[in-house]
C-alpha cells in the first residue's frame, strides 16, 4: 500500500485574527504548515505528501517547500471554498492514477502541527482491518445538544470522544461515498469520516486515540498553547548520548563560547573539546571581554575565524544577578545588567550572524524560570531573560531560511558560582549541576530547531 499524507491547508483564518491564512502564522520558528509537513517529511511510514491550498495562496506553500526542501511533497492542489471541496479536490486527483486502489489516504489538518508518529503508525495499521479510520480522544468535558439555546439532551460523557485528524481512508471508499454524496444537493460536511457515515453507513469507522497535545489551532490564543507544547516536546533533549554519537557530531567543529571562564559556559566548552572540537573561550575575567562592548565581541569573532576557518556554534552565557530591590540598586549596576544581560546578547548575535549562515549553524542563548514571572528583589535580571526569549524566537524566525538555528536554554535552577553568590549554600539534590545543562545545551546545539526554548529540569534529567 501507499501512504498518501494529504494535508488540508484551505482555511482563512477569519477566527484567528490575521491578514493570512492562520496556517502560515509562526510558532517556535517555523509556519504551523511546516511543522506539520516536517513531520509527514520525517516519517518513514509516508511515501507522499499532497498540500491543498486555495489559489491565492499556492505561490506562498510552494516557496515554503522549496526552501524547506520537503521532497516527499508531489502535489500542491487548489483546494475549495468548504473542506470536502478540498478533499474531493485530492481524491479527484489521485482516483485515476495506476494501482489507484492501493493508496492509503491520510486526511490531516495543516493547523495540527503535533501529530506524531505514533498516531500515523496507529491510522496505517488500522487500515490493514478496516477502510476508515478516524482519530479520537475521550471527551473530558460535559457535551450537550441545544436547540434555540435550551438544552435539549445530555449525551452520557463515557460515549463521547473528539475527533481530531487524522483521518485516513483506503481511496476507493472515500471515493465511492463522495460520489454518493455529491448527489446530494443537501450535503454538508465538516470533515470526512462524516460524510462516510451518511453515505456508507455499513462502513465501519474504526476510532484510534490521538493525543490532547494533537490541537488544532483556531484561536489567536492557541499560539500560546502551541508554544508551551513544542517547549515541553523539546525536554526530551535532558539526557546524555553515548560518547560515539558526541564524537560524530562535534569532531571538528567550532564553538565560541562567551561567559566561558565558569559553571554553565565553561562545561559546554569542555565537553565539545572533549569530542573533538576546537572551542574558543571569552569572558570578562579571563580574556577581558566584555559582551557589551561591540569591539570586544568581534574581534573575539574574527580570531575565532581567522584561525579556524569557520564557526559551527556560538553560545553565550555571560550574565550577571545583582540580588536586591530596585530602589537600593545603584544606577551602576543597572547599567550593567541591562548591558550584560540584554544588550551583551544582542552584540553576540549581530556579530555572529554572518559567520553562522557561512556555516549554517547554531546560536545558543540562555534564560532563566525567573523570565514567565518577575520575581522579587532581581526585577532586572528577570526581565532582561523574559528578553531573551523574545529575542531568540524573533531571531529563529529571521534567520531560518538562512539556514542559522537560535535556540535558548531555560535551566532550572543551577548549581553555578552566581547562584551561589546570590543565594548561598542549597541542598545539592534540589539543583541541576552545570554539567547537567551543558549536555542539554549540546543537544540543542545539534538538533534541527530553532526559535525554541528548551527546558531543563531536575527530575527529567538523567545525566550521570
Amino acid at each position: 500500500m501507499k501512504n498518501i499524507a494529504i494535508v488540508l491547508a484551505g482555511g482563512s483564518g477569519s477566527r484567528f485574527g490575521l491578514n493570512i491564512p492562520k496556517q502560515f502564522a509562526k510558532v517556535a520558528g517555523k509556519t504551523l504548515i511546516e511543522h506539520t509537513l516536517d513531520t509527514f517529511q520525517n516519517s518513514d511510514l509516508i511515501d507522499e505528501i499532497c498540500v491543498v491550498i486555495k489559489a491565492d495562496w499556492i505561490d506562498k506553500i510552494e516557496e515554503i517547500i522549496i526552501k524547506g526542501e520537503y521532497s516527499k511533497v508531489k502535489k500542491v492542489l487548489n483546494g475549495g471554498e468548504e473542506r470536502k471541496d478540498s478533499s474531493l479536490s485530492a481524491i479527484n486527483a489521485y482516483k485515476l492514477e495506476e494501482n489507484a486502489n492501493a493508496y492509503n489516504m491520510i486526511f490531516h489538518d495543516a493547523v495540527r502541527p503535533f501529530v506524531t508518529d505514533g498516531i500515523i503508525q496507529k491510522c496505517i495499521d488500522g487500515l490493514s482491518h478496516y477502510s476508515a479510520i478516524d482519530v479520537a480522544i475521550p471527551a473530558t468535558d460535559t457535551i450537550i445538544e441545544v436547540k434555540n439555546s435550551v438544552i435539549t439532551n445530555i449525551p452520557n460523557r463515557s460515549d463521547m470522544m473528539q475527533g481530531q485528524t487524522p483521518q485516513c481512508f483506503k481511496l476507493e471508499t472515500i471515493n465511492r461515498a463522495y460520489e454518493i454524496a455529491q448527489k446530494d444537493s443537501e450535503l454538508k460536511a465538516t470533515d470526512d469520516c462524516g460524510v462516510v457515515k451518511k453515505y456508507l453507513p455499513d462502513e465501519e469507522i474504526y476510532v484510534v486515540e490521538g493525543s490532547v497535545e494533537n490541537i488544532k489551532i483556531t484561536y489567536e490564543q492557541d499560539i500560546f498553547m502551541a508554544d508551551k507544547i513544542f517547549q515541553l516536546r523539546k525536554q526530551t533533549l535532558n539526557y546524555k548520548h553515548t560518547d560515539e554519537y558526541y564524537q560524530e557530531k562535534l569532531r571538528d567543529k567550532v564553538l565560541v563560547v562567551f561567559g566561558g571562564s565558569y559553571g554553565i559556559g565553561k562545561d559546554i566548552g569542555e565537553l565539545a573539546q572533549k569530542y573533538g572540537s576546537k572551542v574558543y573561550f571569552y569572558s570578562r575575567s579571563v580574556t577581558d571581554t566584555d559582551v557589551s562592548r561591540v569591539s570586544d565581541v568581534k574581534r573575539g569573532l574574527e580570531l575565532a575565524h581567522g584561525e579556524s576557518g569557520k564557526i559551527d556554534f556560538v553560545v553565550n552565557t555571560a550574565s550577571i544577578l545583582i540580588k536586591e530591590p530596585l530602589a537600593h540598586t545603584a544606577y551602576s549596576s543597572v547599567l550593567d545588567i541591562v548591558n550584560i544581560n540584554y544588550l551583551g546578547a544582542v552584540n553576540v548575535a549581530k556579530e555572529s550572524i554572518s559567520y553562522l549562515e557561512e556555516s549554517r549553524g547554531g546560536l545558543l542563548n540562555f534564560t532563566s524560570s525567573s523570565y514567565t514571572r518577575g520575581r522579587q528583589n532581581y526585577s532586572l535580571y528577570s526581565s532582561t531573560k523574559s528578553a531573551m526569549v523574545n529575542l531568540t524566537q524573533a531571531l529563529g524566525e529571521e534567520l531560518s531560511f538562512k539556514g542559522v538555528r537560535v535556540n535558548c536554554i531555560n535551566p532550572e535552577r543551577t548549581q553555578t558560582p552566581m547562584r551561589i553568590a546570590n543565594f548561598g549554600n542549597e541542598p545539592a539534590n534540589t539543583l541541576l549541576s552545570s554539567m547537567e545543562v551543558a549536555y542539554s545545551s549540546i543537544n540543542t546545539l545539534l538538533a534541527d530547531f530553532t526559535g525554541q526554548v528548551v527546558d531543563v529540569r531536575l527530575q527529567k534529567t538523567n545525566i550521570s
